[in-house]
């Protein structure tokens, strides 16, 4: 790659989690976030760099090296995603779902407006939380994800331990019954956890950032709000052992390496190509809906430029007109043009590069959901099953994020036909 991305690389070994992890925009509404592995696809040198770094430094993190973990949070699997707070533009309290950001933004200030839009389940759980999160004296819009309302907690049995449980999506979340949290649950009206928080004008004008100040929150016993974050004492549970630091750190050291090899104008070529990025993490996709990682890296180019040859030829045998069909056969010329000899061996390399940056992703996602202070299970066709939770956030102090999530079972609980989700029961 050149002595002076060599250089850049073994320089900026030296600095923080803060100044490695970004993502492709600066945050706004409903930003989209990257899973680490593919900021190599969309990130270009930089982004590849930026994984590897963030991965260092949570590493770093939980082995005892950086004390803070304000930059990391859990992602929770409620529904629906709900926005609470003040317009802006008259004062008044809402509460409302994306369709906040619509070209005439959609929300609701009075019970009357949620049922004029909404109906059944989702209806009664919005005219919930404008009766309830009114009172807590919201003052800008944040954003979280509903994850019960009145009705929804259970009282279950795991492995002959009682629980309080709520399954709001495809997770059971449970919480020993008689602890303090399971009291605090049964009481409330509502739970929420809140994520994001938007500033702005007007609807048109805000910018999101990640993180809620809980403390300016007024306390309401019907109310179970908390924030995504983890807890800020990493000491104990979530410590790497040397063992787990020394494999990380093998992992990083073989994706370090790899990285050097890779020709910077294949991953640039990606980033100045979106359409052609998403394609091929559609095609990476593929194997994960099916449960698999990629083994063999030449294979999977392989596979991947057939997969585009199939998908061309499909298009081409829709087509009727003998201008349409040539049209579809120069767009696929121009496009095969990057699976080049060259270029072949650096997307190998890349997808090296992703399976080293999975593997030392994995072993801190392991690490991070001991931190976890509510069980997680799936509800299956013959019972309950232990799982992670649905992932994490890193977050950067500019507010970006991206994604650690296993992929693999994360694809399992949400398409395996024995994995009941919440509206299935």
């Amino acid at each position: 790659m050149g002595t002076e991305i060599h250089k850049t690389f073994e320089e900026s070994m030296m600095k923080s989690f803060s100044e490695y992890i970004t993502e492709a925009s600066k945050p706004g509404k409903n930003v989209h976030m990257t899973h680490i592995e593919d900021r190599v696809i969309y990130g270009g040198v930089k982004g590849a760099r930026e994984a590897i770094f963030a991965l260092r430094a949570l590493r770093d993190m939980l082995a005892g090296k950086v004390s803070s973990s304000s930059n990391v949070t859990v992602k929770w699997d409620g529904a629906p995603a709900v926005f609470a707070g003040i317009d802006p533009t008259d004062g008044q309290f809402f509460v409302a779902k994306k369709g906040i950001f619509n070209a005439e933004p959609k929300v609701y200030k009075s019970e009357a407006d949620v049922r004029d839009d909404t109906s059944g389940d989702l209806a009664d759980k919005l005219v919930t939380a404008f009766n309830e999160l009114k009172d807590l004296g919201i003052k800008d819009v944040i954003q979280g994800d509903v994850m019960f309302t009145n009705g929804d907690l259970s009282s279950e049995s795991i492995d002959g331990e009682k629980y309080v449980t709520f399954q709001p999506n495809t997770i059971v979340y449970a919480v020993p019954a008689g602890s303090d949290l399971a009291k605090t649950l049964l009481k409330a009206n509502i739970g929420v956890v809140w994520h994001t928080t938007y500033k702005g004008k007007d609807f048109h004008s805000m910018t999101a950032s990640y993180g809620v100040n809980m403390k300016s929150l007024k306390k309401k016993s019907t109310v179970w709000s908390i924030d995504a974050d983890l807890p800020k004492d990493l000491s104990g549970t979530a410590t790497l052992t040397q063992a787990d630091t020394e494999e990380v750190t093998q992992q990083l050291s073989r994706a370090g390496k790899i990285f050097q090899k890779i020709k910077s104008t294949t991953l640039n070529e990606l980033e100045n190509n979106s359409a052609l990025a998403i394609k091929i993490e559609t095609f990476n996709n593929t194997l994960v809906r099916k449960g698999e990682r990629i083994q063999s890296t030449a294979k999977h180019v392989n596979d991947l430029i057939v997969w585009f040859n199939n998908k061309y030829a499909k298009e081409y045998e829709k087509r009727k007109s003998e201008k349409g069909k040539l049209a579809i056969l120069a767009k696929q010329e121009e496009e095969m043009v990057f699976f080049s000899k060259d270029n072949r061996q650096n997307l190998d390399l890349m997808f090296q590069l992703q399976n080293a940056l999975v593997d030392a992703k994995l072993i801190i996602i392991q690490k991070l959901d001991k931190l976890k202070t509510i069980g997680t299970f799936v509800r299956t066709k013959n019972g309950f099953k232990v799982t992670g939770s649905e992932g994490f956030v890193a977050i950067d102090n500019e507010g970006s994020a991206v994604k650690l999530v296993d992929r693999l079972e994360f694809s399992t609980n949400n398409f395996s036909p024995d994995i009941l989700k919440g509206w299935q029961k």
